[in-house]
């Protein structure tokens, strides 16, 4: 199985990725200004939620890395502090998964949430687990760029592994297309397995026993309402693109706080006029994205949850229930006792 391409250019990331490299490099003495120069990305705001970043300007924060730093572990101290927890919705979508089978699939299905640098496929293959790396998202001029993104994207697997169970699940194998570099010594102290190189193809193998046991935060309820949060995700970012979907991924970030557009307006670096004028140009308006987006997260919550109506008007950040159920019966023509009646025969 296999992940679906990204936008390479689109800003519609969060910079957890960027933070975490720029924090390795500031602790080996090189401040954020050099490790941000010429990548557009505000140093002020590596750390702030609000602000979106794209694969590509992670990609440039990579290839000064490799100018910059003379730390060769540093791809790997990267991916050992990108843990779960900083990839959203995403992140507690995997780490509730009722099996570890599951997570392995919606790791791939996801994956185009999680600033991706790398194509990502699994498959069982006898007695094996095994993650492969088939591609950059991008050709690459530099052969260190992407060797920099496996030794990085490695890590982050048995960080994230370490995650789900709570304590250390070292690979069984890994292997890596590419010659064995001056610094191939290291590698093996991270991932905790035998490294092979010049290997047909990218790829790092678990034990398959892993794939029937059960994550220590898996929660059926928990991992339905974030996995069709992640599909209420997946399918936005194929649709709305440009200024709305901007827009669209900023509302979607605190759902019942959601922003007034001159706020909005602000973190774009615009003004309300021309946040306005921007989306007429686009066939849309503020109020209309807004709908948008509580509209998929009311359906989402009304097929996913039990919570009643005055809950799920609180979490969207109406201030009349009245107002919440009047707003439903407009999206989908039914009330939200109906429409969890017809959703709940329809899974019969």
């Amino acid at each position: 199985m296999r992940s679906r391409p990204p936008r390479y250019n689109e800003r519609i990331y969060a910079p957890y990725k960027i933070a975490a490299l720029v924090e390795v490099l500031a602790e080996q003495g090189i401040p954020p200004s050099l490790s941000l120069q010429g990548t557009g990305v505000d140093e002020t705001r590596i750390y702030d939620a609000t602000a979106l970043t794209s694969i590509r300007q992670y990609v440039d924060v990579c290839g000064n890395a490799l100018a910059l730093s003379a730390d060769p572990a540093t791809p790997f101290l990267t991916g050992s502090r990108l843990h779960l927890s900083a990839y959203g919705m995403y992140g507690y979508a995997l780490m509730s998964c009722l099996e570890m089978r599951d997570y392995f699939l919606l790791g791939v299905k996801y994956h185009s949430l999680a600033t991706p640098t790398l194509t990502i496929e699994w498959s069982e293959r006898d007695d094996k687990a095994v993650w492969t790396f088939p591609d950059a998202i991008v050709s690459y001029d530099s052969p260190d760029i992407r060797r920099f993104l496996i030794e990085q994207q490695y890590t982050q697997h048995v960080t994230h592994l370490q995650d789900v169970f709570g304590r250390p699940c070292f690979p069984v194998r890994a292997c890596f297309s590419y010659a064995a570099p001056l610094h191939a010594a290291i590698y093996e102290r991270f991932l905790g397995c035998p490294c092979e190189f010049g290997h047909p193809q990218c790829e790092l193998h678990y034990d398959a026993a892993i794939l029937d046991q059960r994550p220590r935060l898996a929660h059926r309820l928990t991992a339905t309402v974030l996995q069709q949060t992640c599909e209420g995700l997946i399918s936005n970012a194929s649709t709305l693109t440009g200024m709305a979907g901007e827009v669209y991924q900023r509302l979607l970030r605190r759902p019942g706080e959601f922003p007034d557009m001159e706020a909005i307006a602000a973190q774009l670096g615009m003004t309300s006029r021309n946040l306005r004028r921007h989306l007429q140009a686009e066939g849309t308006s503020f109020s209309a994205i807004l709908d948008d987006v509580r509209s998929s997260l009311a359906v989402e919550y009304v097929r996913t949850t039990h919570m009643n109506g005055d809950d799920i008007a609180l979490l969207l950040g109406f201030s009349e229930s009245t107002n919440f159920r009047r707003a439903f019966k407009r999206w989908t023509g039914k009330t939200t006792r109906e429409y969890r009646q017809a959703a709940q025969e329809r899974a019969r």
